[in-house]
């Protein structure tokens, strides 16, 4: 239940704020019990790891230094 405690909201103000009341409740329940929580891209440890590492081969010497 809903209940306005304090203004008076116009019909379309309320139905915007069910909307959006309804939305999070359903994105909550998407989720299954117990599943991780998804993941931020900038807590991702694997966008530092995007460059590919140089193989070895003939000149891997002149490779040892990988400038950032």
């Amino acid at each position: 239940m809903i209940k306005v405690v304090r203004g008076n909201p116009t019909p379309e103000e309320l139905a915007a704020a069910l909307a959006v009341v309804r939305a999070r409740a359903a994105a909550a329940s998407a989720v299954p019990p117990g599943a991780p929580a998804p993941r931020d891209a900038w807590s991702d440890p694997s966008r530092l790891a995007a460059r590919s590492v140089p193989s070895p081969g003939p000149a891997s010497w002149a490779r040892t230094y990988w400038p950032g």
